[in-house]
């Protein structure tokens, strides 16, 4: 079948699709199925000997040790459970620094020697896996022919039953390191910088007069992405193979009305959604809204907050299930940063908060002096974070598919800065100034706890520009792509924060045991976070022109793509930092960096040759033969005596030219000697994404020339608008 034959059955075939019917049957309504496949604190609850329940608890509640010998019994129970849900195999899974979810499944059935089998699983089966380390990046950590890594059961993630039509598996959450220790993967170094973040902020609620439980860290991720159908999907390459439209041009319409964001959910989507609900309520998911996102084909999610890790987790299963679910409904799920050129790519907005059972969101103002004195304490950590580590936020973002997404009038500038609103921000103002004002302008008042005005828990409008930014009772970091994991972002904001709280808490400190009065000693610290450090908040307009000039004025870095982030990570402040806190040790940061240099070299190194093989074997012919049709037709004319249209001919045939000088210059882009991983990643940015855009720009201008019937891909107005 020639290429415009398989783009025009894909339009019928989509055309003629029926999707299946959803709905909750009566024994699945959402409030009964939550957390069924969950083995949860209160099926723990139910099935384990009180003493070792209480101890689980004790590890997850309050990051106790994990007691060794009660693994057996927790397996056991766990096993025992597993089965009754239909489980046949159980798996360790866990995050390797490729970005995605890994697992080996292995059977519970054990054979014995009268030629029969038991279910047998272990407690050192659940605590510990040794898969196969050497084919996963470690950056140096590890050598291809050293192939000894260790998973380690994560207990404070609950383990859960995958269902599956070929069989269910019992997952068990973990870590992923080497045998040395080292972190080959996302969580380990998440629960590492949890803990450190945790230490400090219990530090700083002494000081308030509490006796604190354990604080955590809380994530709530919006995730973003795209639904094309899959007949289309299949007959785009760069869709299959790069996860974005390498070639295509933009639709007479786009996004241009705004009539798609938070219009009516299309049927046969609000079907995939219900579905992919069902099965994320099953696993404990809190999926709380739905709804279109601004893109034509572009939709979002967004889940209750979790613990930052749990989140991690759910964040990485709930993107797992809608690939899974899309595939049952005829759709494909793009999770790319920007795979549509001229519409809004994909985020992941990772609004983030700490608190504890006792004192709840410690970002959240309250309703009493005290709360809001103790408030800022903890908001003028975050400026101080972000002040200072603003570098370590961007390349925490950093990846060749989000360089397509940030700057851009869809995503915050890769200039990091905070957003407070207007009064939260004119307080920090008058405290830079030794006092500040209540809401109602009723005089001069000191910061102190028994004094300072109660503040409203939404003190300004929110701002879409910014990539940090206070929105009622935590703050959202609007640069995350959608593909990455919310671990590493998490990872990043937990170590600089444990750092900010460090040093407030030390300073807090020494100024009470010096004799300062404690509310003198807040109102002392804010004046000097807020002038030390309030050049990282910004309420304006995070795309202007004007922003870059005055950002660059304010000292602030502005890291446009990877390659300029990436560095930040072994910067000497940062690797001393990660190293303070035991979150990541000099070697496990240059292994991150390493690996992100060599992850932006091979995506766009095989773009490149997607874009190649489209361009010659796709493209080009379907134009050569439009042009044979015109040269034909003309050639005919003119025998008759009648004047053809050369200008058609002269039309197609100049970006037909174009194209192929560009590919010509792709192919010897392609033929590059190597060097250094560094060396490949530069080469990828200076030479072959140039390269890339000369053959985007000469195939876009064919597509609008080409007969309709001759152009062999699904075009930008058939995969965005019909579903």
């Amino acid at each position: 079948m020639s290429g415009n034959a398989v783009r025009l059955q894909a339009i019928k075939d989509v055309e003629a699709y029926v999707p299946p019917a959803v709905s909750y049957l009566a024994h699945e309504a959402p409030g009964e199925i939550f957390g069924v496949n969950v083995f949860s604190k209160a099926v723990m609850q139910k099935r384990l000997p009180k003493s070792v329940f209480k101890s689980v608890m004790s590890t997850i509640d309050h990051s106790a040790p994990l007691d060794p010998l009660i693994a057996d019994a927790v397996a056991s129970a766990m096993k025992d459970w597993a089965l009754e849900k239909g489980a046949t195999h159980y798996a360790h899974v866990f995050y390797p620094l490729t970005g995605l979810t890994a697992e080996k499944h292995d059977s519970f059935l054990e054979p014995v020697g009268d030629g029969s089998a038991l279910a047998e699983f272990a407690g050192s089966a659940l605590t510990r896996g040794e898969p196969d380390a050497s084919s996963f990046p470690s950056g140096g950590l590890r050598n291809t022919f050293e192939a000894r890594g260790y998973t380690g059961w994560d207990v404070t993630s609950p383990a859960y039953v995958l269902e599956s039509p070929n069989g269910n598996t019992l997952c068990i959450p973990t870590v992923f390191v080497s045998m040395t220790g080292e972190a080959l993967d996302h969580k380990t170094p998440l629960l590492r910088s949890q803990q450190a973040m945790a230490e400090h902020a219990e530090r700083i609620l002494r000081l308030f007069g509490h006796e604190p439980s354990r604080v955590v860290s809380y994530c709530g991720a919006e995730q973003e992405y795209f639904l094309v159908d899959r007949h289309f999907f299949l007959a785009r390459p760069d869709l299959l193979n790069a996860g974005r439209t390498l070639l295509g041009s933009k639709p007479p319409k786009g996004q241009e009305f705004d009539d798609h964001y938070f219009g009516a959910i299309p049927e046969r989507v609000l079907g995939f959604m219900m579905d992919s609900e069902r099965e994320l309520f099953k696993l404990g998911i809190p999926a709380k809204t739905r709804h279109n996102e601004v893109a034509p084909g572009q939709f979002e999610i967004a889940p209750m907050f979790e613990q930052a890790n749990v989140a991690a987790d759910h964040q990485q299963l709930l993107m797992t299930t809608f690939k899974s679910v899309a595939k049952k409904h005829g759709m494909e799920c793009l999770f790319h940063e920007k795979p549509f050129a001229g519409v809004n790519g994909s985020g992941k907005h990772v609004n983030f908060s700490l608190g504890n059972a006792t004192q709840g969101n410690l970002l959240f103002p309250g309703d009493n002096p005290h709360d809001n004195a103790q408030f800022l304490v903890f908001c003028s950590a975050v400026i101080r974070a972000v002040h200072l580590y603003g570098g370590l936020l961007r390349a925490s973002v950093a990846s060749a598919s989000n360089d397509h997404r940030l700057g851009a009038n869809e995503a915050p500038p890769a200039i990091i800065s905070i957003f407070l609103g207007d009064q939260l921000a004119d307080v920090f103002e008058q405290i830079a100034k030794g006092a500040a004002t209540s809401s109602k302008g009723h005089g001069t008042l000191m910061v102190g706890v028994d004094t300072l005005p109660s503040l409203p828990s939404d003190p300004g409008d929110r701002n879409r520009t910014s990539p940090f930014a206070f929105t009622g009772n935590r703050f959202e970091f609007r640069a995350p792509g959608s593909m990455q994991s919310v671990a590493g972002p998490m990872t990043t904001i937990n170590t600089i924060m444990a750092e900010a709280m460090d040093y407030i808490a030390t300073d807090l400190e020494k100024a009470v045991a010096s004799g300062t009065e404690f509310n003198t000693a807040v109102q002392n610290l804010l004046t000097e976070i807020i002038t030390n450090h309030g050049a990282s908040v910004f309420n304006g307009n995070g795309y202007s022109d004007e922003w870059q000039v005055e950002a660059a004025a304010r000292g602030l870095p502005n890291l446009r793509t990877t390659l300029d982030a990436l560095p930040e990570l072994i910067s000497e402040p940062a690797m001393a930092l990660f190293e303070r806190y035991n979150v990541l040790n000099r070697r496990e940061m240059h292994s991150r960096y390493d690996i992100g240099l060599e992850q932006y070299a091979l995506s766009i190194g095989v773009e490149a040759r997607v874009t190649l093989e489209v361009g010659r074997t796709l493209v080009a012919p379907a134009a050569v033969r439009f042009q044979t049709e015109l040269a034909v037709n003309l050639a005919a004319l003119r025998a008759v005596g009648i004047e053809g249209d050369m200008a058609g001919l002269e039309a197609v045939s100049t970006p037909l030219a174009d194209l192929r000088v560009a590919l010509v210059n792709l192919a010897a882009a392609l033929d590059h000697d190597g060097g250094t991983t560094l060396a490949e990643a530069e080469h990828a940015r200076d030479a072959l994404l140039p390269a890339m855009a000369a053959v985007r720009s000469a195939a876009d201008r064919l597509e609008g020339i080409v007969a309709d019937d001759l152009w062999p891909l699904p075009t930008y107005q058939e995969m965005l608008f019909i579903l």
